[in-house]
């Protein structure tokens, strides 16, 4: 089915693993316990930053393959920005309205919703 011999299933079953797979085992290894120490925030330049200052010389597209390979994902947070200043000394304008949204006739109540945040 496969068309090998026998013998040479065999040997490859019994063959001891090469020095190559060993070193990408044992980098991928550390590649997954820097990633989940850095709480799943470090993408493959800063993996790869932390393997250099560790003394292990591999490339960024390496590591970026072994993550790819395992499904490891940074994930993006992004910094709370304030976007309102309350403290200012710009006038005010009173709330004549107060939350009392009923008109007798059109255009006797105009409003508008401003809304902050930033856009998706």
């Amino acid at each position: 089915m496969l068309q090998v011999y026998r013998s040479g299933y065999y040997a490859w079953l019994t063959r001891p693993e090469s020095q190559r797979k060993q070193r990408r085992r044992m980098i991928s290894r550390r590649v997954h316990e820097i990633f989940v120490s850095s709480r799943r925030l470090y993408g493959s330049p800063k993996i790869t930053r932390v393997l250099h200052g560790e003394g292990i010389r591999v490339g960024q597209k390496t590591v970026a393959g072994i993550m790819r390979e395992n499904r490891l994902r940074s994930r993006t947070v992004r910094k709370y920005k304030a976007t309102t200043n309350s403290k200012h000394n710009h006038p005010v304008h009173d709330n004549v309205l107060n939350q009392t949204f009923h008109a007798e006739r059109p255009n006797e109540v105009w409003m508008a919703d401003i809304t902050y945040g930033t856009p998706r």
